[in-house]
């Protein structure tokens, strides 16, 4: 299952000029898993989390204080969305039961997913909408918006391809839903949350590196959209050799830090100079930073910066755990299953389109 995805993401185009903005739903059911919720929603745009609802609270939680103001103004639609989300956990419940058949299992943990959401590009106005399912960490069926065909990558997804597909005005739903009111739930997401999601944070940038035979880390943090580049370049020219990228990851107050990693085990000391690191943000100008013994921060003088970098790792466990879509789960130490990982989302008797704020429909 392709995962956004969105949420971790290094970009390497260099053209920030551009911001492509994003709706995304992430819906996870598990089987087996007693510690884990049968059920969790969430919502998030830009990479930003607006919402979040689990089978064992059975509330809406809102994220963003927009998103609380929005249901102040309109409470009967937090009831409304309530048991929409209600709905969609006893659709995830019934297509659990469903997929173990399918996949002839009778126990163990297992997990479905399912990722939808729409992208909406301020400057020329594009839309692309996505729908896709997965089980036990695997692709099980996927829309193909341009077509209105659904993929199905495995045979136990056979069946729900071809009941969806006859179903064409189930098909021409989708495709309404997906170029129009999901852009337009996105745009009234970006209008209401403007001071937060369209603010622009400039980074604080640092070379950082463990010991002298490590490679040189240039760490760009606290900035804030999350669509950065970061790159290292010799005598203007940028190097796709020596480099290791990293990815974006969140820090706890909701900005994003980046890095990448030079090595410099052939470099002699004297060419330095010629090495810079550049962070690039839409909204600033491009911040260099040469290469220079002076600049460069070790492990021992400043641990608590690398120490920095390790609680970002921590912080993305913590927002995977409540945007379980974004990753996949891969079963381990399964003796019950018979058959080899394959993905599958949601099975149910019915789909319906989504609605607004929601998460998920039926697959069967």
């Amino acid at each position: 299952m392709k995962a956004l995805i969105g949420l971790l993401l290094l970009v390497f185009g260099h053209d920030v000029s551009s911001v492509i903005h994003s709706l995304q739903f992430f819906s996870t059911a598990s089987s087996g898993l007693s510690t884990f919720p049968e059920y969790v929603g969430v919502a998030m745009v830009d990479e930003v989390q607006i919402e979040y609802y689990d089978s064992n609270t059975q509330r809406i939680i809102p994220k963003q204080d927009w998103v609380d103001q929005d249901y102040r103004e309109d409470p009967d639609s937090l009831e409304r969305e309530t048991e929409n989300r209600k709905g969609h956990q006893q659709v995830f419940k019934a297509g659990m039961g469903i997929l173990k058949k399918r996949f002839n299992q009778t126990g163990g943990a297992h997990i479905i997913q399912q990722m939808s959401g729409c992208e909406w590009d301020d400057e020329d106005g594009t839309t692309e909408g996505y729908d896709q399912h997965g089980y036990d960490g695997e692709d099980f069926i996927a829309l193909d918006l341009k077509t209105l065909t659904w993929v199905a990558p495995v045979h136990q997804a056979l069946t729900t391809k071809h009941k969806w597909e006859r179903n064409r005005a189930y098909m021409e739903q989708m495709k309404y839903y997906y170029t129009k009111v999901c852009v337009d739930e996105l745009k009234k997401h970006l209008a209401n949350g403007k001071s937060t999601l369209q603010r622009t944070e400039r980074p604080r940038v640092s070379l950082l590196q463990r010991s002298p035979s490590s490679p040189v880390v240039c760490h760009a943090t606290g900035f804030f959209p999350n669509r950065v580049v970061v790159f290292w370049r010799r005598d203007d020219q940028e190097l796709h050799e020596q480099v290791d990228p990293g990815e974006v990851l969140p820090n706890h107050d909701g900005t994003f830090q980046a890095s990448v990693d030079l090595d410099l085990t052939a470099v002699p000391q004297e060419d330095w100079g010629r090495y810079e690191c550049v962070v690039q943000l839409k909204g600033i100008e491009d911040i260099s930073t040469r290469l220079d013994h002076a600049h460069i921060r070790t492990n021992r003088e400043d641990s608590h910066i690398l120490a920095f970098i390790l609680t970002g790792v921590a912080v993305l466990a913590v927002v995977a755990a409540a945007v379980v879509g974004v990753f996949l789960y891969r079963k381990r130490n399964d003796s019950d299953t018979s058959s080899e990982n394959t993905g599958g989302q949601k099975l149910a008797p019915e789909v319906k389109v989504k609605p607004r704020r929601g998460f998920s429909r039926s697959a069967s």
